[in-house]
C-alpha cells in the first residue's frame, strides 16, 4: 500500500508480470509483490456447495448486498440433488435468490465451464469464486481465485475484496507434441517438477510458442491445474485467439482489451519444457504431482474409467476420447463414465455424434456437472476399487472411499485404459475389448 500514484503513463512504463499488470490496471498505480490491496472485482461466483456458508456469512453482516448483477450462483457439484442434504441445501439458496432478488443461478454444469460460455470471464477481469478450480479463468487473460464461503458472503455487502500480490513463476513450453501425448500430459510433467507445494500463493504464468499455437478448449487445462501446486491464479496472457473464442463461443460483451507482461517483467523463476520430449503420463494415487511416464504403470487393473471435469470435460476432449472409442468396446469389468462439462458441451457433442460413439462402446453417459469428481454421485469407488480418470486431483477420499486409489491422465490415455482394462498405453492401442 505504500506504492505512489503514478500516471497512467508513468504506471505502464513500470508494470511486470501479468498479475502485476491486471492487479496494477484495476487499482491505478504499479504494484509489486507482497502488496496488499484493495480491489472492486467484477463478478463473485459461488455453487451449491459453497453458497450456504455464504449466505450465513453475509446475514451475520446485517448489511445488504451492494451489486446484485455481480452474484453469479451454480449448482452443479450436487445436480440434481442425489440426497435429501443437497436437496434442502439447494432449496435453501434458491429461497435466498429469491428473496435478494438475484439474477444468475444457472444448473447447466460445470461452474467454471458455465461461466466462460456466458460470458462472464474476460481479459483483464478479476472474478471471486467459491471454489479452488477458480484459477480457471486465467486462461483468458482474467483473474480468477479461489476464496473461502466466508470470503463470498463479506464481498456480497460490497463488491470488493483484499489480495496480497503474488510472486511469479513463468513456464516457458516449446516444441510440438509427439504423437499419443497430450496437453494433460503437460501439465501432469508441470505439476511433477513444481510439486503440490511449490507455487503456494504464487501466479503461474504460462506461455511459450507451444501455449500460443493452442485452442482455448486446451489452454484452460493448465489454468485448472494450476491449483494443483498451490497457486493463487493460473494466467496465461490473452490474445487474437483468446477474442476470437470470446466472440464466437461465448457471450462475453465487444471491445475486449489484452494485458500483456512487459519484457522486462521479473519472475522468482522460470521453468521451460521442450513438449516433444515427452511422454504420456500418469500421476499415481494419491498426489497429482507424482507423474510417471504411462510405461511404468501400463498393466495395473483399472475399476472404472472417468472422463469428463473441469479439466478435461469439453468438446475437444470427449472427441479426442471417443476417437479412440470409435467401434470398438470398453472392457466388461471397467465400468466407463463420460460426463461432459456442460449442457452446451453435451449438446454439441450429441450433434456430431460422439455421445453415441460412446454409448455404442458400453459408457454410461451422464447429466453434465462435477459429480464423480467430487464423490458426490455418478460413479462413486468402493473400497479396494481403482480408477484412472482426467480429472485434476486424485486425493484420497476424493471419489468416494478413501481406500480407492485414483490415478489421473489425459483423454485418450484414458480411452485406451477403458478398452484394455488396465492402464494402456495410447500409443499401442492394442486394447482388450469386450470379455
Amino acid at each position: 500500500m505504500s506504492c505512489p500514484t503514478l500516471s497512467l503513463a508513468e504506471w505502464r512504463s513500470n508494470v511486470g508480470t501479468l498479475v502485476e499488470e491486471i492487479i496494477g490496471t484495476r487499482v491505478g498505480r504499479r504494484v509489486k509483490p507482497g502488496d496488499l490491496v484493495v480491489v472492486d472485482v467484477d463478478y463473485i461466483m459461488s455453487h451449491d456447495n459453497t453458497t450456504p456458508l455464504a449466505i450465513q456469512t453475509f446475514r451475520a453482516t446485517g448489511q445488504s448486498i451492494a451489486d446484485p448483477s455481480k452474484i453469479v450462483i451454480h449448482f452443479d457439484h450436487a445436480w440434481p440433488p442425489p440426497n435429501p442434504v443437497a436437496a434442502a441445501n439447494q432449496k435453501k439458496i434458491r429461497e435466498f435468490i429469491r428473496e435478494e432478488d438475484l439474477p444468475w443461478l444457472f444448473h447447466e454444469g460445470i461452474c467454471h465451464q458455465v461461466m466462460i460460455e456466458k460470458g462472464f470471464v474476460s481479459p483483464g477481469s478479476i472474478i471471486m469464486g467459491g471454489d479452488s478450480h477458480s484459477v480457471t479463468y486465467g486462461a483468458f487473460g482474467a483473474l480468477g481465485c479461489g476464496f473461502g464461503s466466508t470470503d463470498i458472503g463479506a464481498a456480497w455487502t460490497s463488491g470488493r475484496t483484499w489480495l496480497r500480490v503474488p510472486s511469479s513463476i513463468r513456464v516457458e513450453l516449446d516444441g510440438t507434441l509427439p504423437f499419443g501425448v497430450e496437453e494433460k500430459d503437460v501439465m501432469l510433467e508441470i505439476c511433477r517438477q513444481i510439486t503440490m507445494d511449490g507455487g503456494t500463493y504464487r501466479s503461474i504464468e504460462f506461455g511459450g510458442s507451444f501455449i500460443q499455437g493452442l485452442t482455448m478448449e486446451h489452454r484452460i487445462l493448465f489454468s485448472n491445474m494450476a491449483a494443483e501446486v498451490g497457486a493463487m491464479c493460473g494466467l496465461i496472457e490473452a490474445d487474437e485467439e483468446t477474442l476470437r473464442y470470446l466472440a464466437e463461443e461465448t457471450s462475453a460483451p465487444d471491445g475486449l482489451n489484452i494485458v500483456s507482461p512487459t519484457e522486462d517483467a521479473v519472475y522468482e523463476s522460470t521453468i521451460s519444457i521442450d513438449v516433444g520430449a515427452l511422454s504420456p503420463m500418469v500421476a499415481r494415487n494419491p498426489r497429482p504431482d507424482d507423474g510417471v511416464p504411462v510405461e511404468e504403470v501400463s498393466g495395473l487393473a483399472i475399476d472404472q474409467v472417468f472422463i469428463g471435469t473441469c479439466t478435461n470435460g469439453r468438446f475437444d476432449d470427449l472427441a479426442a476420447a471417443a476417437e479412440i472409442l470409435r467401434g470398438k468396446k470398453v472392457a466388461r469389468f471397467t465400468r466407463t463414465i463420460v460426463t461432459p462439462a456442460s449442457r452446451e458441451v453435451y449438446q454439441k457433442a450429441q450433434e456430431a455424434g460422439i455421445l453415441g460413439i460412446f454409448m455404442e462402446a458400453g459408457c454410461t453417459v451422464t447429466q453434465p456437472g462435477c459429480g464423480a469428481c467430487i464423490g458426490r454421485h455418478g460413479g462413486i469407488l468402493a473400497p479396494g476399487e481403482r480408477a484412472l480418470t482426467t480429472m485434476n486431483r486424485n486425493f484420497l477420499g476424493r471419489m468416494g472411499s478413501a481406500e480407492a486409489e485414483i490415478y489421473l491422465a489425459s483423454p485418450r490415455t484414458a480411452a485406451a485404459t477403458a478398452l484394455a482394462g488396465t492402464i494402456a498405453d495410447p500409443r499401442t492401442l492394442q486394447p482388450v475389448g469386450a470379455n
